[in-house]
């Protein structure tokens, strides 16, 4: 595999905002390919300002548009999508996720790219899909999430709530990346068109993730309840607190599982023979009771008493972190898994995808400034000096980037 990455070569053009298209194309930077986002010379992509906590710059910006480069364009006018189509006619695939509608009145419907652009990979990120009554709605994480009944089976019985991390953007762009790749993959292999479009939604995908809790009930008739920090598909496997005021987190899969818990951790051999506890299905029927007794267990034990003798017994086991205790995780220390990358405010420390390929250490680029590379970008183009300064003057793209007095002050 070259050490410019499996990608190098290819040429990404986004128009993108908020998380699901940046994570799509920020993974696709992260295998090596150039991503080019196109941003509005107003502001930019609107994540750019939900807060500034990194230094003066957002954190979810920061997390998904490294290893891009930034051009403005007003592609609102002509001249702006002129440019816009100089581009796609050198790129290998374009992302997008703008408001519904959006790229059809841009022109860049699917089938007027693909008339114009036939080796063009065109992959759309939307809300609900086309075709249905939700079509026309914007859509974001929360409320796919929501519509999707992904809050019904998440937080405690009639307390709802949403996951913490945007799973439906994250999910999303996760998938638009492995599309995307698998259409390469056919291009170069002859087994696949080499262009063409390509349609994912948020609402599709969550259903998708919800593929166990929607068979368990079409084939049931009942509605799983969410339990917090559980399961209700194996018991038992869930949070108990700790004699020194930890959490430990246990988790069995199988019937011998729990036989090694009943009897070689909590010295319970009734448990172990107890008919109420005696399959998966009877063990989730009588969840309260096995609790109960495991939670008793571990409240007359110290955090490293649970973990040594679930490790001991090989049971799946961990600690209940917060965030804080993630960023000084030993694991993550220990493998070497954090790299400062730039970003107008100077380096800040980042995550390194977590593919781990042999022979090949991932660009971890810069986060890029807004309208960062537009000259750049246009003097590829052809574009010379003056022709740059009279784009400017009319506003086709943005002011003159600066670069602000980096801020060396890291997290």
């Amino acid at each position: 595999m070259p050490a410019a990455g499996p990608l190098a070569g290819v040429l990404v053009v986004a128009l993108e905002q908020a998380v699901s298209a940046p994570m799509c194309t920020r993974t696709l930077a992260d295998f090596g390919a150039r991503v080019i986002k196109v941003e509005n010379p107003v502001g930019g992509d609107f994540a750019r300002h939900y807060d500034d906590v990194v230094a003066g710059q957002a954190a979810h910006f920061v997390w998904v548009n490294r290893g891009k480069e930034s051009v403005t364009l007003d592609l609102k006018s002509e001249r702006g999508l002129q440019i816009l189509h100089e581009l796609l006619a050198r790129a290998d695939v374009l992302v997008s996720n703008l408001a519904p509608g959006a790229s059809a009145r841009l022109g860049l419907s699917p089938a007027a790219l693909a008339e114009r652009y036939p080796r063009l990979i065109a992959l759309e990120i939307d809300g609900f899909g086309a075709g249905g009554p939700l079509s026309h709605k914007r859509a974001y994480d929360l409320l796919v999430q929501a519509e999707s009944g992904v809050c019904a089976v998440t937080g405690r019985p009639g307390e709802p709530a949403k996951p913490g991390p945007a799973v439906a953007d994250v999910t999303t762009g996760l998938y638009a990346a492995l599309s995307i790749l698998a259409t390469l993959c056919g291009r170069y292999r002859d087994t696949g068109p080499a262009g063409g479009a390509i349609g994912l939604s948020l609402f599709d995908t969550m259903a998708e993730m919800m593929g166990y809790h929607l068979n368990y009930t079409r084939h049931s008739g009942v509605e799983q309840q969410p339990l917090g920090m559980s399961s209700p598909a194996v018991a038992p496997y869930g949070a108990y607190a700790t004699g020194d005021g930890q959490t430990v987190v246990l988790g069995t899969t199988n019937d011998r599982e729990w036989q090694r818990l009943a009897r070689e951790i909590l010295g319970r051999a009734d448990l172990a023979e107890d008919p109420r506890f005696g399959t998966n299905s009877d063990r989730v029927r009588n969840r309260r009771d096995l609790d109960e007794a495991i939670g008793a267990w571990c409240a007359g034990h110290t955090l490293a008493e649970v973990q040594k003798a679930a490790d001991d017994a090989g049971i799946g086991n961990s600690r209940y972190n917060t965030t804080t205790d993630v960023l000084g995780h030993p694991q993550l220390a220990a493998r070497d898994r954090w790299r400062d990358i730039d970003s107008p405010s100077g380096p800040i420390p980042a995550l390194l995808p977590p593919a781990v390929i042999d022979g090949f250490e991932p660009p971890m680029g810069a986060v890029p400034g807004l309208g960062e590379h537009t000259d750049s970008v246009l003097r590829e183009l052809g574009r010379t000096p003056s022709e740059i300064a009279d784009l400017r003057a009319a506003k086709v793209i943005g002011p003159e980037y600066t670069a602000p007095v980096a801020e060396r002050n890291r997290p």
